[in-house]
């Protein structure tokens, strides 16, 4: 039986890709440390469905201070997951996104190197390519112009994975996620935020004249990209890849507030303000890497993803 360690494995990702590898029959030990970004009871019911999984052990531990703690195991691959996310607060606390996100993913390679692990998938984030005025992004494009501290972080975690991966051979694939959605998704998450004030009657604020676009990817559709990417990453060697996990279909923000109003049988109470420090005008990803490396094929619509997402919600309060 495999063993995946999945550091962030009671967040909105992390919780799901853990639920998958179970079933698919891994053994699985998860890391997370609760970071206060939010609600920690919101994490604890993530990983209610699975904690009790007779293949499932959890450390709750900071990767930047407490690896050594995981005993010594045979462990096959990481999926690193464990991230300070958002690009907004990361203006705000550059230095904690530095610590997390690169002397994190330090960390976890040294431990890699410690434990004689030479397999990981790790998680990048379209950030990475700022305003980049080049559509769709591809992986080839420059990335020399990330333009908030969330994405310069991820960025220095592809360049030190490169560098472990050329000092020590480790088999690395960079997944550059494009605004995932779903199920347990982060309540700081604008989807979320809009179903919820949506549902309370409340009015919604939009940043910009709602004419930016965002390459919405449900959650199916990324943990389907994470487990080809761990896959292909097992049954390989010398790797190391940076493939994006998008959708290949940009929504312009009015177009997706419209559609969430129209699923919840609401009438439209919206107005707009200025665009905010760090966001930028599109995110539209090139997929035609991971579907030819990986065979990853997105399927959910997003028609179809804000269906579920809304009667997911419903569901859950």
């Amino acid at each position: 039986m495999s063993k995946i360690l999945v550091t962030g494995c009671a967040g909105f990702i992390g919780s799901h890709v853990c639920e998958l590898l179970l079933a698919k029959g891994f053994e699985v030990i998860g890391v997370d440390n609760f970071d206060p970004f939010y609600d920690k009871n919101i994490k604890i019911k993530n990983l209610g469905t699975f904690s009790n999984h007779e293949n499932f052990t959890f450390y709750d531990i900071d990767i930047t201070k407490d690896m050594a703690s995981i005993p010594k195991a045979s462990i096959n691959a990481i999926v690193h997951l464990a991230a300070k996310a958002g690009v907004r607060p990361s203006i705000e606390d550059p230095a904690g996104y530095i610590n997390t996100n690169i002397v994190g993913t330090e960390k976890i390679l040294e431990f890699m190197k410690d434990n004689a692990i030479t397999k990981m998938v790790f998680a990048s984030s379209s950030s990475v390519y700022g305003n980049n005025k080049k559509t769709p992004f591809s992986e080839t494009d420059n990335v020399d112009n990330p333009i908030s501290p969330y994405a310069f972080t991820k960025k220095a975690g592809e360049l030190m994975n490169y560098t472990y991966h050329h000092l020590y051979k480790f088999d690395i694939i960079n997944l550059r996620f494009f605004t995932v959605y779903g199920p347990r998704q982060r309540p700081d998450l604008a989807i979320h935020k809009f179903i919820k004030k949506i549902t309370l009657g409340e009015k919604i604020i939009l940043f910009g004249d709602g004419s930016t676009a965002r390459d919405y990817t449900y959650i199916d559709d990324t943990v389907q990209g994470i487990m080809k990417a761990l896959d292909y990453c097992i049954n390989n060697s010398d790797v190391y890849l940076t493939l994006n996990l998008g959708n290949n279909n940009p929504v312009k923000l009015n177009d997706l507030v419209n559609l969430i109003y129209l699923e919840m049988g609401k009438e439209k109470n919206i107005s707009y303000t200025n665009m905010q420090p760090g966001d930028v005008d599109i995110t539209f990803a090139d997929i035609e890497s991971a579907k030819k490396i990986l065979g990853y094929e997105p399927t959910i619509d997003i028609s179809t993803g804000i269906r579920k997402f809304v009667n997911w919600m419903k569901a859950s309060t």
